[in-house]
Protein backbone atom coordinates (compact mmCIF):
# COMPACT_ATOMS: atom_id res chain seq x y z
CA UNK A 1 0.00 0.00 0.00
CA UNK A 2 2.80 2.28 0.97
CA UNK A 3 4.11 2.39 -2.57
CA UNK A 4 0.77 3.14 -4.38
CA UNK A 5 0.75 6.14 -2.18
CA UNK A 6 4.38 7.11 -3.27
CA UNK A 7 3.98 6.32 -6.77
CA UNK A 8 1.28 8.65 -6.78
CA UNK A 9 3.40 10.92 -4.74
CA UNK A 10 6.90 11.33 -7.25
CA UNK A 11 5.46 8.72 -10.48
CA UNK A 12 6.48 10.49 -13.46
CA UNK A 13 8.45 13.79 -12.39
CA UNK A 14 11.70 12.39 -13.03
CA UNK A 15 10.96 11.08 -16.04
CA UNK A 16 11.39 12.37 -19.97
CA UNK A 17 8.12 12.50 -21.41
CA UNK A 18 7.75 10.32 -24.64
CA UNK A 19 6.30 12.26 -27.50
CA UNK A 20 3.21 11.19 -29.03
CA UNK A 21 2.51 9.14 -31.40
CA UNK A 22 0.74 9.48 -34.76
CA UNK A 23 -0.37 7.25 -37.48
CA UNK A 24 0.86 8.47 -40.93
CA UNK A 25 -2.06 10.10 -42.10
CA UNK A 26 -3.93 9.65 -38.91
CA UNK A 27 -6.52 11.80 -36.67
CA UNK A 28 -4.73 14.95 -35.10
CA UNK A 29 -3.78 14.12 -32.14
CA UNK A 30 -5.13 17.40 -30.11
CA UNK A 31 -8.77 18.27 -29.87
CA UNK A 32 -9.37 20.44 -27.13
CA UNK A 33 -12.36 22.61 -25.87
CA UNK A 34 -14.84 24.12 -28.22
CA UNK A 35 -13.06 26.64 -30.52
CA UNK A 36 -14.73 30.04 -30.98
CA UNK A 37 -17.04 30.46 -33.65
CA UNK A 38 -14.69 32.90 -35.61
CA UNK A 39 -12.38 35.36 -35.01
CA UNK A 40 -13.23 37.80 -32.12
CA UNK A 41 -11.93 40.53 -30.06
CA UNK A 42 -12.22 41.01 -26.61
CA UNK A 43 -12.76 44.24 -25.14
CA UNK A 44 -12.18 45.17 -21.61
CA UNK A 45 -8.90 46.40 -19.57
CA UNK A 46 -6.19 44.17 -20.91
CA UNK A 47 -3.24 44.17 -18.81
CA UNK A 48 0.38 43.88 -20.60
CA UNK A 49 3.52 43.09 -19.22
CA UNK A 50 4.47 46.92 -19.54
CA UNK A 51 0.47 48.48 -18.85
CA UNK A 52 -3.06 48.19 -18.44
CA UNK A 53 -4.58 49.28 -21.19
CA UNK A 54 -7.75 50.59 -20.15
CA UNK A 55 -9.46 49.97 -23.40
CA UNK A 56 -8.09 47.41 -25.48
CA UNK A 57 -8.81 44.80 -27.54
CA UNK A 58 -7.66 41.50 -27.73
CA UNK A 59 -8.30 40.00 -31.34
CA UNK A 60 -8.44 35.74 -30.97
CA UNK A 61 -8.23 33.92 -34.70
CA UNK A 62 -7.87 30.58 -34.83
CA UNK A 63 -5.26 29.47 -31.96
CA UNK A 64 -3.31 32.93 -31.38
CA UNK A 65 -3.83 35.92 -30.58
CA UNK A 66 -3.95 38.44 -34.02
CA UNK A 67 -3.49 41.72 -31.96
CA UNK A 68 -3.01 43.31 -28.83
CA UNK A 69 -4.31 46.84 -29.39
CA UNK A 70 -6.43 50.27 -27.96
CA UNK A 71 -8.12 50.90 -31.39
CA UNK A 72 -11.22 49.14 -32.39
CA UNK A 73 -10.09 46.39 -34.78
CA UNK A 74 -12.29 46.53 -38.46
CA UNK A 75 -14.20 43.38 -39.84
CA UNK A 76 -13.79 41.28 -36.68
CA UNK A 77 -16.49 40.93 -34.25
CA UNK A 78 -16.53 42.53 -30.89
CA UNK A 79 -17.71 41.08 -27.40
CA UNK A 80 -17.67 43.61 -24.77
CA UNK A 81 -16.58 41.98 -21.02
CA UNK A 82 -16.80 45.23 -19.20
CA UNK A 83 -13.77 43.61 -17.01
CA UNK A 84 -10.18 42.68 -17.12
CA UNK A 85 -8.47 40.34 -19.29
CA UNK A 86 -4.94 38.63 -18.27
CA UNK A 87 -3.25 35.92 -19.37
CA UNK A 88 -4.00 32.39 -18.46
CA UNK A 89 -2.54 32.23 -14.50
CA UNK A 90 0.27 29.87 -14.52
CA UNK A 91 0.40 27.59 -11.08
CA UNK A 92 3.98 26.64 -10.70
CA UNK A 93 3.72 24.03 -7.78
CA UNK A 94 1.02 21.47 -6.71
CA UNK A 95 0.51 17.83 -6.39
CA UNK A 96 -2.96 17.69 -8.46
CA UNK A 97 -3.88 14.65 -8.16
CA UNK A 98 -4.43 15.09 -4.21
CA UNK A 99 -6.39 18.06 -5.20
CA UNK A 100 -9.71 15.86 -4.93
CA UNK A 101 -9.44 15.82 -0.88
CA UNK A 102 -11.14 17.87 1.61
CA UNK A 103 -8.63 20.44 3.21
CA UNK A 104 -6.78 18.50 6.25
CA UNK A 105 -6.78 20.53 9.35
CA UNK A 106 -3.01 19.71 10.34
CA UNK A 107 -3.96 18.98 14.29
CA UNK A 108 0.09 20.07 15.50
CA UNK A 109 2.80 21.77 13.30
CA UNK A 110 6.09 19.57 11.59
CA UNK A 111 9.64 20.36 11.94
CA UNK A 112 10.02 19.36 8.06
CA UNK A 113 7.82 17.40 4.98
CA UNK A 114 9.52 14.04 6.59
CA UNK A 115 7.37 14.36 10.17
CA UNK A 116 4.11 14.86 8.41
CA UNK A 117 4.57 12.61 5.69
CA UNK A 118 5.25 9.69 8.46
CA UNK A 119 2.26 11.14 10.78
CA UNK A 120 -0.56 8.50 11.50
CA UNK A 121 -3.52 11.04 10.78
CA UNK A 122 -1.76 12.52 7.32
CA UNK A 123 -2.08 8.39 6.98
CA UNK A 124 -5.31 8.28 8.02
CA UNK A 125 -6.87 11.65 6.47
CA UNK A 126 -4.65 11.73 2.94
CA UNK A 127 -2.62 8.47 2.08
CA UNK A 128 -4.95 6.01 3.13
CA UNK A 129 -7.86 7.35 1.37
CA UNK A 130 -5.82 7.88 -1.76
CA UNK A 131 -4.61 4.42 -1.75
CA UNK A 132 -8.02 3.45 -2.32
CA UNK A 133 -8.60 5.91 -4.83
CA UNK A 134 -5.67 4.82 -6.74
CA UNK A 135 -7.37 1.03 -6.43
CA UNK A 136 -10.71 1.70 -7.26
CA UNK A 137 -11.19 4.53 -10.14
CA UNK A 138 -9.60 4.71 -13.34
CA UNK A 139 -6.19 6.59 -13.23
CA UNK A 140 -7.16 9.88 -15.13
CA UNK A 141 -10.27 10.51 -12.44
CA UNK A 142 -8.67 12.83 -10.26
CA UNK A 143 -6.52 14.59 -12.74
CA UNK A 144 -9.28 15.61 -14.50
CA UNK A 145 -10.91 16.63 -11.66
CA UNK A 146 -8.76 18.66 -10.11
CA UNK A 147 -7.57 20.24 -13.81
CA UNK A 148 -11.15 21.70 -14.06
CA UNK A 149 -10.50 22.80 -10.03
CA UNK A 150 -7.57 24.87 -11.44
CA UNK A 151 -9.78 25.77 -14.92
CA UNK A 152 -12.31 27.60 -12.99
CA UNK A 153 -10.17 29.57 -11.33
CA UNK A 154 -8.12 30.90 -14.10
CA UNK A 155 -5.21 28.39 -14.06
CA UNK A 156 -4.35 27.38 -17.53
CA UNK A 157 -0.94 25.61 -16.44
CA UNK A 158 -0.18 23.63 -14.11
CA UNK A 159 2.94 22.14 -12.56
CA UNK A 160 3.19 18.76 -10.83
CA UNK A 161 1.00 16.32 -12.05
CA UNK A 162 2.01 12.74 -11.86
CA UNK A 163 1.88 9.53 -13.95
CA UNK A 164 -1.49 9.80 -15.38
CA UNK A 165 -0.66 12.94 -17.17
CA UNK A 166 2.77 11.18 -18.74
CA UNK A 167 0.19 8.54 -19.92
CA UNK A 168 -1.45 11.36 -22.20
CA UNK A 169 -0.26 11.44 -25.90
CA UNK A 170 -0.19 15.13 -25.13
CA UNK A 171 -1.05 18.22 -23.30
CA UNK A 172 -4.11 17.79 -20.66
CA UNK A 173 -6.94 19.62 -20.25
CA UNK A 174 -4.80 23.04 -18.65
CA UNK A 175 -1.40 22.88 -20.03
CA UNK A 176 1.85 21.07 -17.66
CA UNK A 177 4.57 22.67 -17.84
CA UNK A 178 6.81 19.89 -17.08
CA UNK A 179 5.18 17.49 -19.19
CA UNK A 180 4.66 17.80 -23.20
CA UNK A 181 3.73 21.70 -24.05
CA UNK A 182 4.38 22.79 -27.04
CA UNK A 183 5.69 19.99 -29.14
CA UNK A 184 8.21 19.13 -26.41
CA UNK A 185 9.38 19.30 -22.98
CA UNK A 186 11.46 21.81 -21.72
CA UNK A 187 11.40 20.90 -17.69
CA UNK A 188 12.06 17.93 -15.19
CA UNK A 189 11.22 17.69 -11.52
CA UNK A 190 11.96 15.96 -8.20
CA UNK A 191 10.04 15.39 -5.39
CA UNK A 192 13.47 15.09 -2.90
CA UNK A 193 17.37 15.50 -3.71
CA UNK A 194 18.39 11.86 -4.09
CA UNK A 195 21.33 11.04 -2.30
CA UNK A 196 24.65 9.91 -3.90
CA UNK A 197 23.98 6.28 -3.75
CA UNK A 198 20.54 6.65 -4.65
CA UNK A 199 18.45 5.16 -7.68
CA UNK A 200 17.34 8.01 -8.63
CA UNK A 201 21.15 9.73 -8.81
CA UNK A 202 21.72 8.84 -12.41
CA UNK A 203 18.29 10.63 -13.25
CA UNK A 204 19.72 14.05 -11.57
CA UNK A 205 22.83 13.16 -13.59
CA UNK A 206 20.60 13.31 -17.19
CA UNK A 207 18.45 16.38 -15.67
CA UNK A 208 21.90 18.45 -14.94
CA UNK A 209 23.25 17.61 -18.24
CA UNK A 210 20.10 18.56 -19.50
CA UNK A 211 20.34 21.53 -18.29
CA UNK A 212 23.67 22.29 -19.43
CA UNK A 213 22.97 21.33 -23.22
CA UNK A 214 19.75 23.43 -22.95
CA UNK A 215 17.02 21.15 -23.47
CA UNK A 216 16.30 21.23 -20.21
CA UNK A 217 14.87 24.90 -19.05
CA UNK A 218 13.47 24.21 -15.96
CA UNK A 219 14.15 21.77 -13.23
CA UNK A 220 12.00 22.05 -10.15
CA UNK A 221 12.87 20.46 -6.82
CA UNK A 222 11.34 20.67 -3.41
CA UNK A 223 14.57 21.58 -0.90
CA UNK A 224 14.99 23.42 2.15
CA UNK A 225 10.86 22.36 2.99
CA UNK A 226 10.89 22.81 7.00
CA UNK A 227 11.45 25.30 9.89
CA UNK A 228 14.45 27.32 9.89
CA UNK A 229 15.87 25.92 12.82
CA UNK A 230 15.51 22.07 11.36
CA UNK A 231 19.25 20.51 10.73
CA UNK A 232 17.83 17.71 8.64
CA UNK A 233 16.06 20.69 6.37
CA UNK A 234 19.13 23.21 7.18
CA UNK A 235 21.68 20.15 5.91
CA UNK A 236 19.87 19.49 2.52
CA UNK A 237 21.24 22.77 1.35
CA UNK A 238 24.66 21.66 1.80
CA UNK A 239 23.99 18.57 0.03
CA UNK A 240 22.43 20.39 -2.88
CA UNK A 241 25.44 22.32 -3.23
CA UNK A 242 27.87 19.37 -3.44
CA UNK A 243 25.50 17.43 -5.25
CA UNK A 244 26.01 20.90 -8.05
CA UNK A 245 22.09 21.51 -8.52
CA UNK A 246 22.87 25.16 -8.40
CA UNK A 247 21.99 25.74 -12.11
CA UNK A 248 20.31 28.50 -14.39
CA UNK A 249 17.78 26.13 -14.67
CA UNK A 250 17.15 25.08 -10.77
CA UNK A 251 13.53 26.28 -9.45
CA UNK A 252 13.87 25.78 -5.86
CA UNK A 253 10.12 24.77 -4.58
CA UNK A 254 9.38 26.05 -1.33
CA UNK A 255 12.81 26.87 0.86
CA UNK A 256 10.91 27.51 3.98
CA UNK A 257 14.65 26.75 5.41
CA UNK A 258 16.85 28.87 3.36
CA UNK A 259 18.82 31.95 4.92
CA UNK A 260 19.14 35.33 3.53
CA UNK A 261 22.61 34.48 2.53
CA UNK A 262 21.68 31.20 0.90
CA UNK A 263 18.61 33.22 -1.20
CA UNK A 264 21.55 35.40 -2.03
CA UNK A 265 23.88 32.46 -3.40
CA UNK A 266 20.83 30.98 -5.51
CA UNK A 267 19.84 34.11 -6.84
CA UNK A 268 23.66 34.67 -8.42
CA UNK A 269 23.76 31.11 -9.55
CA UNK A 270 20.89 31.60 -11.92
CA UNK A 271 18.01 29.52 -9.55
CA UNK A 272 14.62 30.63 -9.07
CA UNK A 273 12.46 30.11 -6.71
CA UNK A 274 8.51 29.10 -6.52
CA UNK A 275 6.71 30.32 -2.85
CA UNK A 276 3.52 27.84 -1.34
CA UNK A 277 3.06 30.18 1.93
CA UNK A 278 -0.47 29.22 2.68
CA UNK A 279 1.27 25.36 2.47
CA UNK A 280 4.26 26.48 4.53
CA UNK A 281 2.15 28.12 7.40
CA UNK A 282 -0.26 26.04 8.13
CA UNK A 283 2.14 22.93 8.12
CA UNK A 284 5.31 24.61 9.97
CA UNK A 285 3.97 28.05 11.25
CA UNK A 286 6.69 29.81 9.53
CA UNK A 287 6.97 30.35 5.54
CA UNK A 288 10.19 31.15 3.24
CA UNK A 289 11.94 34.55 3.40
CA UNK A 290 10.31 35.78 -0.03
CA UNK A 291 10.89 39.40 0.75
CA UNK A 292 14.62 39.18 0.69
CA UNK A 293 14.75 36.59 -2.64
CA UNK A 294 12.68 39.81 -4.38
CA UNK A 295 14.83 42.45 -3.15
CA UNK A 296 17.45 40.41 -4.09
CA UNK A 297 16.19 40.52 -7.99
CA UNK A 298 15.24 36.73 -7.47
CA UNK A 299 12.22 35.61 -9.77
CA UNK A 300 9.66 34.03 -7.69
CA UNK A 301 6.33 32.36 -8.56
CA UNK A 302 3.62 31.06 -6.71
CA UNK A 303 2.04 27.82 -6.36
CA UNK A 304 -1.24 26.54 -4.42
CA UNK A 305 0.41 23.31 -3.44
CA UNK A 306 -1.88 20.83 -3.16
CA UNK A 307 -5.72 20.82 -1.14
CA UNK A 308 -4.18 18.89 1.90
CA UNK A 309 -2.79 21.49 3.53
CA UNK A 310 -2.61 24.68 0.69
CA UNK A 311 -4.72 27.09 -0.69
CA UNK A 312 -8.30 26.76 -2.67
CA UNK A 313 -6.82 27.99 -5.44
CA UNK A 314 -4.00 30.38 -7.03
CA UNK A 315 -5.92 33.02 -6.31
CA UNK A 316 -6.40 32.36 -2.74
CA UNK A 317 -2.69 32.05 -2.58
CA UNK A 318 -1.97 35.65 -3.96
CA UNK A 319 -3.91 37.20 -1.03
CA UNK A 320 -1.41 34.80 1.74
CA UNK A 321 1.61 35.64 -0.58
CA UNK A 322 0.85 39.36 0.05
CA UNK A 323 0.20 39.37 3.87
CA UNK A 324 3.27 37.58 4.09
CA UNK A 325 5.02 39.69 2.38
CA UNK A 326 4.03 42.55 4.74
CA UNK A 327 4.85 40.55 7.82
CA UNK A 328 8.51 40.33 5.97
CA UNK A 329 8.47 44.02 5.95
CA UNK A 330 7.78 44.11 2.35
CA UNK A 331 4.53 45.89 1.03
CA UNK A 332 4.82 44.21 -2.86
CA UNK A 333 2.79 46.00 -5.85
CA UNK A 334 -0.70 44.45 -6.77
CA UNK A 335 1.22 44.32 -10.17
CA UNK A 336 4.16 42.52 -9.38
CA UNK A 337 1.72 39.96 -7.45
CA UNK A 338 0.57 39.47 -10.63
CA UNK A 339 3.26 38.97 -12.36
CA UNK A 340 4.38 36.31 -10.23
CA UNK A 341 1.50 34.17 -11.60
CA UNK A 342 2.12 35.50 -15.24
CA UNK A 343 5.05 36.95 -16.80
CA UNK A 344 7.35 36.10 -14.63
CA UNK A 345 6.12 32.60 -13.64
CA UNK A 346 6.02 31.87 -17.50
CA UNK A 347 10.17 33.18 -17.66
CA UNK A 348 10.86 30.26 -14.40
CA UNK A 349 9.08 27.56 -16.46
CA UNK A 350 11.48 28.57 -19.58
CA UNK A 351 8.19 28.95 -21.70
CA UNK A 352 8.33 33.03 -21.42
CA UNK A 353 7.96 32.89 -25.37
CA UNK A 354 4.73 31.26 -25.01
CA UNK A 355 3.29 31.90 -22.06
CA UNK A 356 2.78 35.06 -19.44
CA UNK A 357 1.42 37.75 -21.37
CA UNK A 358 -0.85 38.73 -23.94
CA UNK A 359 0.89 39.58 -27.66
CA UNK A 360 0.44 39.06 -31.03
CA UNK A 361 1.26 35.83 -32.45
CA UNK A 362 1.58 34.17 -29.01
CA UNK A 363 -1.10 31.06 -27.93
CA UNK A 364 -4.62 32.55 -27.10
CA UNK A 365 -4.46 31.46 -23.57
CA UNK A 366 -5.91 34.00 -21.83
CA UNK A 367 -8.86 34.97 -18.52
CA UNK A 368 -11.52 37.23 -18.23
CA UNK A 369 -11.87 38.83 -14.27
CA UNK A 370 -15.26 40.26 -13.42
CA UNK A 371 -14.31 43.75 -12.49
CA UNK A 372 -14.81 45.05 -9.08
CA UNK A 373 -11.90 47.51 -8.47
CA UNK A 374 -10.80 50.52 -10.31
CA UNK A 375 -7.09 49.28 -10.13
CA UNK A 376 -7.26 46.64 -12.61
CA UNK A 377 -3.94 44.47 -10.58
CA UNK A 378 -5.71 45.03 -7.18
CA UNK A 379 -9.13 43.46 -9.34
CA UNK A 380 -6.97 40.52 -9.88
CA UNK A 381 -5.23 40.14 -6.26
CA UNK A 382 -8.83 40.41 -4.95
CA UNK A 383 -10.21 38.25 -7.30
CA UNK A 384 -11.86 35.21 -6.39
CA UNK A 385 -12.95 32.30 -8.65
CA UNK A 386 -16.43 33.16 -8.73
CA UNK A 387 -14.88 36.49 -10.73
CA UNK A 388 -13.59 34.44 -13.24
CA UNK A 389 -16.22 35.20 -16.52
CA UNK A 390 -13.83 33.24 -19.27
CA UNK A 391 -11.52 31.23 -19.62
CA UNK A 392 -9.78 30.40 -22.85
CA UNK A 393 -6.79 27.71 -23.81
CA UNK A 394 -5.40 28.01 -27.32
CA UNK A 395 -8.02 30.15 -28.80
CA UNK A 396 -10.39 27.55 -27.36
CA UNK A 397 -12.90 28.58 -24.69
CA UNK A 398 -13.25 25.89 -21.87
CA UNK A 399 -15.24 27.42 -18.76
CA UNK A 400 -17.01 30.70 -18.90
CA UNK A 401 -20.56 32.01 -18.12
CA UNK A 402 -23.14 30.51 -20.13
CA UNK A 403 -24.53 33.13 -22.58
CA UNK A 404 -20.74 34.46 -23.39
CA UNK A 405 -20.10 30.85 -24.06
CA UNK A 406 -22.96 29.98 -25.87
CA UNK A 407 -22.60 33.40 -28.33
CA UNK A 408 -18.98 32.69 -28.53
CA UNK A 409 -18.64 29.26 -29.73
CA UNK A 410 -20.66 27.30 -33.03
CA UNK A 411 -23.76 25.73 -32.27
CA UNK A 412 -22.41 22.38 -33.46
CA UNK A 413 -20.07 22.87 -30.24
CA UNK A 414 -22.80 23.48 -28.03
CA UNK A 415 -23.09 19.68 -26.96
CA UNK A 416 -19.67 19.31 -25.80
CA UNK A 417 -20.80 22.15 -23.05
CA UNK A 418 -21.92 21.29 -19.64
CA UNK A 419 -24.19 23.35 -17.96
CA UNK A 420 -22.86 24.53 -14.06
CA UNK A 421 -24.13 26.59 -11.02
CA UNK A 422 -21.06 28.04 -9.56
CA UNK A 423 -21.04 31.01 -6.81
CA UNK A 424 -24.56 31.18 -8.04
CA UNK A 425 -23.99 31.88 -11.98
CA UNK A 426 -24.96 30.37 -14.89
CA UNK A 427 -21.58 28.79 -16.66
CA UNK A 428 -20.72 26.67 -18.86
CA UNK A 429 -17.78 23.73 -18.72
CA UNK A 430 -16.36 21.62 -21.55
CA UNK A 431 -13.96 19.23 -20.16
CA UNK A 432 -14.38 17.05 -23.61
CA UNK A 433 -10.66 17.70 -24.70
CA UNK A 434 -9.02 14.17 -25.66
CA UNK A 435 -5.31 13.47 -26.36
CA UNK A 436 -5.61 10.75 -28.38
CA UNK A 437 -7.58 11.25 -31.21
CA UNK A 438 -10.32 8.84 -30.32
CA UNK A 439 -13.12 10.64 -30.21
CA UNK A 440 -14.38 8.73 -27.39
CA UNK A 441 -16.57 9.95 -24.39
CA UNK A 442 -14.88 11.73 -21.58
CA UNK A 443 -16.48 11.97 -19.05
CA UNK A 444 -18.07 15.24 -17.32
CA UNK A 445 -17.60 17.10 -14.08
CA UNK A 446 -21.20 15.45 -12.91
CA UNK A 447 -19.72 11.90 -13.57
CA UNK A 448 -16.20 12.31 -12.21
CA UNK A 449 -17.69 13.71 -9.11
CA UNK A 450 -20.08 10.88 -8.82
CA UNK A 451 -17.40 8.33 -9.13
CA UNK A 452 -15.22 10.09 -6.45
CA UNK A 453 -18.07 10.71 -3.75
CA UNK A 454 -18.70 6.87 -4.34
CA UNK A 455 -15.49 5.62 -2.97
CA UNK A 456 -14.64 8.94 -0.75
CA UNK A 457 -17.85 10.51 0.51
CA UNK A 458 -16.30 14.12 1.69
CA UNK A 459 -14.72 15.08 -1.77
CA UNK A 460 -13.20 18.31 -1.91
CA UNK A 461 -15.62 20.85 -3.36
CA UNK A 462 -14.79 22.86 -6.67
CA UNK A 463 -17.53 25.54 -6.38
CA UNK A 464 -16.87 26.41 -2.55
Amino acid sequence: MAGDFEDAYAEGVTEEVAPPAQAEGGPELLTRAAPADAAVALHGCVLTPARAIESGYVVVAGKEIQAVQEAKPQGVRVHETDAVITPGLIDLHGHPEFNIFAAWEPPQQFVNRYSWRGSDIYHQLVRDPQNRLLKALPPRTQLRYSEIRALVGGVTAIQGTGGAATAYQDEALVRNVDKWIFGGQVARAMIDLPAASSRDKPRLDKILADIAAGTVKAFYLHLCEGKADNKRSQDEYQHFVDMNVLTPGTVVIHGTSLTESQIHELHDGGAKLVWSPQSNLRLYGETTKAAAALDAGMLVGLGADWLPSGSTSLLAEMKVARRSLLAQGAKTSAKKLVDMVTRDAAKIAGLDDKLGHLDDGRPADLVVFERRFDDPWENIVEADPSWVDLVMIDGDIAYGRSDWVLELTAAADHDRLEPLIAWGQQMSLDASYTADGSGGDVPKLSQLRAALIEEYKPVGPIFA
